[in-house]
């Protein structure tokens, strides 16, 4: 499927009534019918996922076959926001690595601390053979500062702090032992004193393992060709891996943290040993367990329980009626998950874009598709809709197979993620910078449009450009072909002037260009 940017328009609020408003009147704008419309996705707010006013219910009371889906990538940052907060360990370890960021960070001299000594350790480790040189290996990095909104960055400045771990520690000790105010030496300490417990190191192992899992999760279903086959069945690979780590994951990473502990010399507490439960006081009854029960039992197992429970919860669709006769036309192990019945029921779900006699055909065509496709060997690579769809239209199936092509077209129309929504927001900064802060709503949204969709642009001649804009309103002039104007040495820049300066303007103008030191060719 092909997703294009149709423009950006301005609202009085942020109301679900307001938006549905604008949202008519863009559609009506470029002819365009909300009748028609087969798929909405949006992120958690309120306003526009409300199950009773919220933007997608006012859309399907109007049209029940545009189906919402809650953006998979959005959904999966929610769920690790809420691992994040499962326990205060894991709280107060996010907490402690941000201060650590900001701390070494805070000045270009502590950076420039880091790198050297982390330049330093490198070239230790590849004096004795640790690490091995290679093109792209062992650059300069610098600590990343983790964003609230974006929790894949958590998982790269965890993973600077256990690759610069040395450095990290030289420059706090430097900030505690040389800084003259008594807070910054305060916090300094504090910081190195907290890193160099055994339950931080658990904590950054366990997070940098689980983040990593979701980061590239995050990453896979924020691809612009990312289907909602694809996408479930990438969330139920990472469930089921998550799942297979929190039964037999524990001793591997159990072992790689005292590992870790022992070579930097960190203190490994007796796992037999008593500490009081976390928010309790010891002088008060507190409740006693094991350091060991205190690691595996209300750190680890709390941490992967909570994923767990949350990817179940957050995607639920993966259960619903919909998606389940979607499954049907995964053509993965040759159609393994097959069921007429389910498929029959998607195109009643369709009914609209199905005729009752198509209804009837759709059973005989779709069991004729799959028995010839089956052995079909160009068929044996699909591993989504996506593919399928492609291949049915290289092998011209899709012409034979017109009601078969239909439902795996209305199926890739399903939104996944919001990634390139939000990727147009980022164009904003760009195109409407300190230099253009007054711009109008109507400018940046064509602008927009030209940046965003640049490749379709790229494609259109220059010659249809200027004629195009010089048929807009009479000019003094008209443009000569841009063939001849280039051939006569004249700039581009320069030939469009001509349409709207005098004679007069055009001389100061080749006078200031001539003292930039540029050599224009001028003629009147």
């Amino acid at each position: 499927m092909i997703e294009r940017f149709l423009g950006i328009h301005e609202v009085p609020d942020t109301s679900s009534s307001s938006l549905k408003n604008t949202l008519d009147g863009m559609f009506a704008s470029h002819g365009l019918s909300i009748s028609r419309l087969r798929g909405q996705g949006y992120d958690g707010a309120s306003n526009m996922r409300g199950e009773f006013h919220g933007l997608q219910r006012r859309i399907l009371d109007e049209n029940p076959y545009a189906f919402y889906i809650h953006c998979f990538a959005h959904q999966l940052q929610l769920v690790v926001v809420s691992v994040a907060k499962c326990c205060s360990s894991v709280f107060d370890f996010f907490g402690t690595s941000t201060s650590i960021v900001n701390n070494v960070n805070a000045s270009c001299k502590r950076r420039d601390q880091l790198s050297q000594r982390h330049h330093e350790d490198l070239v230790n480790q590849l004096e004795t053979g640790e690490i091995f040189p290679g093109r792209g290996k062992n650059q300069e990095i610098n600590l990343a500062r983790p964003g609230d909104t974006r929790w894949g960055s958590h998982h790269k400045t965890l993973s600077r702090i256990y690759l610069m771990w040395n450095a990290i520690l030289e420059v706090l000790e430097n900030i505690a032992e040389d800084t003259t105010n008594g807070d910054k030496r305060y916090v300094a300490s504090g910081l190195l004193k907290q890193m160099e417990t055994f339950e931080f190191v658990l904590v950054m192992f366990l997070m940098v393992r689980l983040l990593g899992k979701t980061n590239d999760l995050s990453q896979c279903l924020q691809k612009k060709d990312q289907n909602i086959i694809r996408a479930v069945g990438l969330i139920g690979t990472t469930l089921q891996l998550v799942s297979e780590v929190r039964e037999n994951g524990w001793e591997e990473l159990f072992e790689e943290v005292k590992a870790f502990c022992l070579l930097h010399h960190i203190s490994i507490p007796n796992m037999d040993e008593t500490i009081t439960v976390r928010g309790r006081a010891r002088g008060r009854g507190g409740q006693l367990v094991t350091y060991y029960h205190h690691f595996k039992y209300e750190i680890f197992n709390v941490v992967y329980d909570q994923i767990i429970v949350e990817m179940n919860n957050r995607f639920a669709e993966r259960s619903t009626q919909l998606l389940r006769c979607i499954a049907c036309l995964d053509p993965r192990n040759s159609f393994a998950n097959y069921d007429r019945s389910k498929i029959l029921e998607l195109a009643e779900i369709y009914k609209d874009d199905f005729s009752s006699y198509e209804l009837l055909r759709l059973g005989d065509q779709i069991d004729h598709f799959i028995g010839e496709v089956r052995n079909d060997p160009v068929f044996v690579g699909c591993h989504d809709l996506g593919d399928l769809a492609i291949k049915m239209v290289q092998t011209e199936r899709h012409i034979v197979f017109k009601l078969v092509y239909r439902l795996v077209v209305l199926a890739l129309t399903l939104p996944v993620a919001t990634a390139t929504v939000e990727r147009a927001f980022s164009v904003m900064k760009f195109v409407k910078n300190e230099l253009r802060n007054k711009m109008g709503g109507e400018w940046l949204n064509h602008r927009m449009i030209c940046y965003i969709e640049r490749d379709i642009f790229a494609d259109i001649k220059d010659d249809d450009i200027l004629y195009h804009f010089q048929e807009l309103k009479s000019r003094m002039n008209k443009l000569p072909p841009l063939s001849q104007t280039r051939e006569s040495g004249m700039s581009l820049c320069f030939h469009i002037l001509l349409s709207f300066y005098s004679s007069d303007q055009l001389y100061l103008l080749a006078a200031l260009l001539m003292f930039l030191n540029t050599k224009p060719m001028c003629y009147v």
